[in-house]
């Protein structure tokens, strides 16, 4: 296949697979590790923008809105509200934080975002999405601000292209689309052909922006698929990389001819999640971080083909006790084989 070069302000993607952002999860630990196998682009977790804005934002709302300024993998800072006077601050701190590119969350599903209006929930009312845009937009104008959608809000309020079509008038530089409704949250499977009728409402304008689909995308051959049906020119990766890490490059090698990742096994593999492991526990401390760290060794173990280990690693009483535990159930692994 071929590249379709897409660069955002300061921003080159060497290829056109991106990280998704996913609430509690793409956060600067686990984006550390996906940096270390490759991306074209990672997106931090959502940020709620009534959290930045404040007076006096708390550690954990920075922390999540911290961005790797330096690193060779670019990262794009998420943000969501309902307010534009809020968003366009919010934008501003974390333009100052470091963050290289802005997004606009349009998309999450979760009630207690779209209960707020926001998320998805702005699916249902264009107008004032389209403000929101058009005050981040107007607030870093020396950043590339991107949009991340869904389909529309239910069946019948597929809006996905009018969205777009406003939204790139409005100076957006990329869309994401999740091949879903927001009623469908996660169930069903992602509609990567209703995704190509985003690219045909911007198509015409100047300067169009670039397409990316994302949703079921969770190796090289529903990326090629995905691709294929949305005509989009590069693909997004969430649930696919829990646990695999080197999800990304993989897809990039095998699409487009990149380096190939090494996936780790054995005693590897092993120090791959001690390192995860160890990470977030310093970035979070031992008691957060120990809760953080559960879901993450549950997705490692099973990538690694071993189920069995989830359960001791993540009942582990103490840090010393899970470093053991992975050392011991890791170096044994199967290992990732795909």
């Amino acid at each position: 296949m071929t590249v379709q070069p897409i660069r955002l302000g300061s921003a080159a993607l060497a290829f056109p697979v991106i990280l998704a952002p996913m609430a509690g999860i793409t956060d600067l630990p686990f984006r550390r590790m996906v940096a270390k196998f490759g991306a074209g682009l990672m997106v931090s977790e959502m940020v709620a923008s009534s959290e930045i804005a404040s007076r006096r934002p708390s550690s954990r709302a920075l922390a999540r809105a911290r961005a790797e300024v330096e690193g060779a993998v670019p990262v794009s800072v998420q943000i969501a509200g309902r307010e534009a006077d809020v968003m366009a601050e919010t934008a501003r701190r974390v333009a100052d934080l470091g963050a290289r590119i802005v997004d606009i969350n349009m998309g999450c599903p979760a009630k207690k975002v779209t209960g707020g209006l926001a998320g998805a929930a702005l699916m249902r009312d264009l107008d004032r999405a389209l403000s929101l845009i058009e005050a981040v937009a107007e607030a870093v104008p020396q950043l590339p601000v991107t949009l991340k959608m869904r389909l529309g809000w239910d069946a019948d309020c597929l809006n996905a292209p009018a969205l777009a079509s406003r939204a790139a008038a409005a100076g957006v530089r990329m869309l994401a689309v999740h091949g879903r409704t927001r009623a469908q949250f996660y169930t069903g499977s992602a509609n990567w052909d209703a995704i190509a009728a985003v690219g045909v409402a911007v198509a015409s304008l100047p300067d169009a922006p670039p397409l990316v689909a994302n949703g079921d995308v969770t190796d090289a051959a529903s990326a090629r698929a995905a691709l294929s049906a949305s005509g989009a020119a590069a693909v997004m990766v969430g649930r696919g990389a829990q646990g695999r890490p080197w999800r990304l490059q993989q897809i990039a090698h095998e699409l487009w001819g990149a380096a190939a990742p090494v996936v780790p096994r054995g005693a590897a593999l092993a120090a791959a999640v001690t390192e995860h492991y160890d990470d977030i526990l310093d970035f979070y401390g031992v008691e957060l971080g120990g809760r953080v760290a559960r879901k993450h060794l549950f997705w490692w173990a099973e990538a690694a083909g071993i189920p069995e280990a989830r359960t001791p690693l993540v009942q582990a009483p103490s840090p010393a006790e899970a470093r053991r535990e992975i050392a011991a159930r890791f170096a044994d692994a199967p290992g990732e084989t795909g």
